[in-house]
Parts: structure tokens; sequence; C-alpha cells
């Protein structure tokens, strides 16, 4: 049974300020301009500690400490990689762990985009689909990230690149649709002036293909982009690696893609992970070009990053240009194809928690 985490009362702490919209936090006796002292604090300057807060008074600081947690987790460890990708692992309050991952512009990126900085956000500890190619999932589900663990990742990510973050792709821990109620608020506040200030055009939601929320998802009034782990291009090969095939297979996805979008106004991107001997024959490439036309879509296909304990390979490169081409040559609106970063640092995602929590 999955613990839906309420970070008011879990394991005896203290209310999470972050998980708290700003316009809630109910101190009536503190003067609102020290409210928004601390909101400039938290959001703009990304400080997670009452002492460091140098213009409220001491007494202030030890009556906030007192009612409300700042931090919602620390990092035990941060790794970087030859390509500029750097993982971190969280501890939460509960002392479960976390990654989030920094990724910084492929080099040889010319223009504005060679400068930008993009933060891959988890949202579950561990994963309930067990998608057979992820790490995420093989310990299982722990519990839903709280809104501010979600935001949490942010700022402080924030504080360790020393920079804003430019995106958000939330294609970390677990299935960011199975948290909605969480996740809306936390969007809530990474898209406000008063919160992170991030516009929705730099925000991407990635889905296994959860059918009803992508379809809740639909109504939500900001431009965020939604991804599609897809994988596979018909039910059979899908459901090899995808168990939440079964449950919604293609066709249903399908359907709900063309409803997101008809309310949405806007392309979305087919996620295909390449496979060695699984999901990588030149079928499979004419059947996701055929799906990427009929929604229009962006296809990004991403050779397999390999995990420890799985048996799975990506392919070799020859048969990724020629799943590529075949891809292309169907007609698909734009393909992308994105090599994998952080092979030196565990970067597929939930490796780097996995071994700590086999320690």
């Amino acid at each position: 049974m999955v613990e839906s985490y309420d970070a008011n009362v879990a394991f005896l702490h203290k209310p999470l300020l972050l998980d708290i919209p700003f316009e809630h936090w109910g101190w009536d006796e503190v003067p609102k301009y020290r409210r928004e002292q601390v909101r400039k604090w938290v959001f703009e300057k990304g400080f997670l500690d009452w002492e460091k807060m140098s213009n409220l008074p001491k007494s202030l600081k030890s009556d906030l400490s007192e009612r409300v947690d700042l931090s919602p987790m620390e990092p035990i460890k941060v790794q970087g990689s030859s390509d500029t990708t750097k993982k971190i692992l969280w501890k939460l309050r509960d002392q479960q762990f976390i990654e989030s991952v920094l990724i910084r512009a492929t080099e040889g990126t010319k223009g504005v985009r060679a400068s930008r900085l993009t933060l891959c956000v988890s949202t579950q500890v561990g994963c309930a689909l067990g998608c057979k190619f992820c790490a995420s999932g093989l310990d299982g589900l722990k519990r839903n990230l709280s809104t501010g663990e979600i935001v949490g990742q942010i700022l402080l990510a924030r504080n360790e690149a020393g920079r804003r973050i430019d995106n958000l792709v939330f294609m970390g821990m677990g299935e960011p649709l199975a948290n909605l109620p969480a996740l809306i608020p936390a969007l809530d506040t990474i898209l406000s002036p008063e919160g992170l200030g991030i516009g929705a055009r730099h925000i991407t939601l990635s889905t296994s293909g959860l059918v009803p929320k992508i379809i809740e998802l639909a109504s939500y009034p900001a431009q965020i982009r939604l991804a599609i782990s897809l994988h596979g291009g018909d039910n059979k090969t899908r459901k090899k690696i995808m168990p939440i095939n079964d449950r919604y297979p293609i066709e249903e996805l399908i359907k709900a893609c063309e409803h997101f979008i008809e309310q949405r106004k806007k392309m979305i991107t087919l996620e295909y992970i390449l496979i060695k001997g699984v999901n990588d024959d030149l079928k499979q490439a004419e059947l996701l070009a055929k799906h990427a036309n009929r929604l229009n879509a962006k296809v990004n296909l991403i050779p397999y990053n390999r995990v420890d304990g799985l048996d799975w390979e990506r392919p070799d490169i020859e048969q990724v240009k020629l799943f590529h081409k075949t891809v292309a040559a169907g007609d698909a609106p734009r393909v992308t194809l994105r090599m994998e970063k952080g092979h030196d640092i565990d970067a597929a995602c939930g490796q780097l928690r996995l071994k700590e929590i086999k320690k």
C-alpha cells in the first residue's frame, strides 16, 4: 500500500513551510512585510535556514523555527559527470532517499540555448509501475513526495548549481501523474512570480501513460509540456517493457493524447528508449513514425542507459542511426536523437538511490 505522505503529521515532524502556499502562511501576528521578507529569502535567494535570514529579528526567527521546518531534505552525495551532468542524492526528513539531476546544454550547442540548465525532478520515492528498464521501481514505491519536497529539489539544486535553472523536466523517480495532488500545487508555486517564476513552456511532465490522469491534466490552465514514455510501437512490444500497457494499451493512450492536444493546442513529445533486441527493429521505427504522424508529435530517441542488475543493453550505434533514419523517413514531424548523459555517474534514474539503500 502506498503511503500518502502528509508532511504535517508524518514522523512527528513540524509542518514543512514549502508545503503551504505563500498566501496561506497563516502567521496573523506577523506583519505582512516580514512574511514578504521570508518569501524573498526562500524563493528568490534559496535560503532554507532561519538563522541566515539576517534582516529578521532573532525572536521572530526563533518563533518561526519552532512552528515550521524550512528544509525538506539534505544533499547526501553529489556526482559530477565528464559531460557536465550532475546527480544529487537527497535524504528526506523520514530518512528516505530521492534523486535529482542537473543537466547542462550539450557541448557545441550555439546561441542562447548553449547556456541553459535543466533539472530532472522526482515526484515519488521509488515507483509502482515497474517499467522493466528502470532502476526507480526495483525497490517498489515507498511513498509520494509532498509539494514541498518537489519544490525543495528545485530550490536546493539551484543553490548547488549557483545559478538559475532554466528548464524543469519531471522525469526523475516516480510517475508524476500518479501524484497530482502534490504536483499541481507544486506547479502553482513554480509558475508563480511570488514563487520560482519559471515559465510554463520551460516545464515538461513525463508520463508512462496514465490515461485518466492525462485527461485530467488537460484542464490545467498553464501551458506546460507533456511527454509520453512510449518505448514500443505496438502493444506486444510495449507490454514487455511497460506493464502499464496492460491497463492502458496504446490505442487508449493515443486517444488520451489526442484529447490533450485538442484541449491545449500544443505539440507533445513521444519518448522512446532504444533497447537492443527488444524494441529497436525497423518495424517498431515505422510504427513509431505512424503514431507521431497521427498526433503531430515530436519524437525523442534515447539509447538505453545501462542499469546494474538489469540485462538490457543499448543497441549498436549503427542500429541507433538506422532506427533514427527510418523514423524520420516515415514523415514524423520532428525526430531528435538524444545520447543519454551521465554514463559515468549512475545517471539512469534511481541507480544512485539503490546503491545507497543497499549499503
